[in-house]
């Protein structure tokens, strides 16, 4: 059976698929990301510390100075992302910056709307490929360990978080799911059948693609889709849902296992959802948590 673990500021806690509350987890602090390696689990805690989990025991490992770290992912190494769009690559304990990333073609056009600095927002990787999205500054590409970074996809697309799958890089942006077949060279957009088209989350489900949409950076009308993980129109999940969200379901608070076997995500407004049929139909999971800040699904151990 799957385990959901959220991420609040709270802390972490684990669900089963039928809602059943597992072991209070040793790390009760404002969790901003949870990543998983293999059996293992590291966290971004108070938008600074990392922290690993080894068979359940969180043990602090270093600490981001100057910089809130934003992001978290597994590739080749251990990569956090941050505040004014930067990366860094455990070593040896210490977060230590990718200065060719820092050093990216482009990087004087990044932007927010707002005015303030751009952020590194989410990293995926597929086959020797790691792919970084900076809000808003696009997604660039490395092919080779870091030492070099290819822009690829139009920063107007204001990408929220990009995934990956075999052949297929995909990302959630302000006007659609974006979809690239050949490394992020060129970018085909898919809107049809969302109500509702800025998209914040995306996650492979099997054969199958589920994003998150709504009107807009403040929510309104917004809902979890599904559609084939190539082509074709999307359909706004229903079954077992309310008819709308009020906030956005964010960046990496959608989460799917590989094959499709189980998706959830979690809302703005503290609930849990999960779906053990690619998104068709969903089950509230928990409710009353603190705002989700990201959601992973961990598979079953292998017997």
């Amino acid at each position: 059976m799957p385990r959901i673990i959220t991420a609040t500021r709270d802390g972490l806690r684990t669900f089963d698929e039928g809602g059943h509350e597992g072991s209070p987890v040793d790390l009760r602090r404002d969790v901003n990301a949870v990543v998983r390696d293999g059996a293992e689990l590291w966290a971004i805690v108070d938008r600074a510390e990392l922290w690993h989990a080894a068979e359940d025991e969180w043990r602090h490992v270093t600490t981001l100075e100057g910089v809130h770290a934003t992001c978290l992912a597994m590739t080749d190494a251990l990569h956090v992302g941050s505040a004014q769009a930067r990366l860094f690559r455990l070593t040896d304990r210490t977060l230590e910056p990718v200065a060719s990333f820092d050093a990216a073609e482009g990087r004087n056009t990044w932007y927010t709307p707002w005015g303030g600095p751009p952020a590194t927002r989410s990293i995926s990787e597929w086959d020797g490929d790691v792919y970084v999205n900076v809000h808003v500054g696009g997604i660039l590409r490395t092919g080779d360990g870091g030492a070099t970074w290819t822009p690829t996809i139009d920063i107007d697309a204001d990408v929220h978080q990009v995934a990956t799958a075999e052949g297929l890089v995909l990302a959630a942006g302000a006007y659609g799911l974006s979809t690239s077949t050949d490394r992020g060279a060129t970018w085909s957009l898919r809107a049809e059948g969302l109500e509702a088209p800025y998209a914040r989350a995306v996650v492979v489900c099997g054969d199958r693609v589920l994003v998150s949409a709504s009107d807009g950076p403040r929510g309104g009308h917004a809902g979890v889709y599904r559609a084939g993980l190539g082509s074709g129109a999307f359909e706004r999940c229903r079954a077992g849902l309310p008819e709308w969200f009020d906030d956005n379901i964010d960046t990496a608070c959608l989460d799917a296992l590989n094959d499709g076997s189980y998706a959830a995500f979690g809302s703005g407004d503290g609930r849990v959802f999960g779906s053990d049929d690619g998104g068709e139909t969903w089950l509230e999971v928990a409710t009353r948590l603190p705002p989700i800040n990201h959601l992973l699904i961990v598979p079953d151990p292998a017997p």
